[in-house]
């Protein structure tokens, strides 16, 4: 039985999510909570080498190659790492997840979503996220934030993004249990206090 809580932090690259789910990590831990911070892809030991490949790997990549590398990492992740921490009853939090592959490979590369979902609980042995956070930016606010120093992914062009946007806004408008949408133009402290009373409900 699972004992802890998983959380997970989603939204473009420059979103802010990176710089929130490390505040949040320290506020938990101020709280006297046992807290994994972790993230995908390029959790430690094998996935460092995964995520490696998947950024900065410089030839050619099929889409369904780039799926099955981000899959194959979340599985090793899962099993390795998250379900463990679980056990023990720690709070995960997770710098993206599943939903991750169904935004870029499936709406953003044009996959078929569906058996990119089928794989996504293979690969994870049906565990599913107790809250998804998803931050949304304007495509060109995220682009400026990361600036000209891009890996692979990040280097996809304008409407990659915008179909990856609207992608991660779709998938919250299918599952509003589990998926909260936060306007990441908003300052640092007010986006901070909206996560920490979504995180108190659980």
């Amino acid at each position: 039985m699972q004992k802890g809580f998983f959380i997970t932090f989603e939204g473009a690259d420059g979103c802010g999510k990176t710089t929130q789910i490390k505040l949040l990590d320290e506020y938990l831990r101020s709280r006297g909570k046992s807290v994994l911070l972790t993230r995908e892809p390029g959790a430690k030991g094998l996935g460092v080498k995964l995520r490696e490949i998947l950024l900065n790997y410089d030839g050619e990549v099929s889409p369904n190659c780039e799926s099955f590398l981000f899959l194959a990492d979340r599985a090793q992740h899962v099993d390795c790492i998250i379900k463990p921490a679980l056990q023990e009853g720690k709070i995960v939090l997770c710098d993206r997840h599943t939903d991750s592959t169904v935004a870029y490979q499936g709406y953003g590369r044009g996959l078929d979503i569906e058996r990119i979902k089928m794989l996504n609980s293979i690969a994870v042995n049906d565990l599913k996220p107790d809250l998804t956070i998803i931050f949304d930016i304007d495509i060109e606010t995220s682009l400026a934030r990361v600036g000209n120093s891009k890996d692979r992914m990040e280097s996809a062009g304008i409407d990659f993004f915008n179909r990856v946007r609207n992608g991660y806004l779709e998938i919250a408008r299918q599952e509003p249990e589990r998926v909260k949408v936060i306007n990441s133009g908003e300052t640092i402290d007010n986006i901070h206090k909206q996560i920490v009373e979504l995180v108190e409900k659980l």
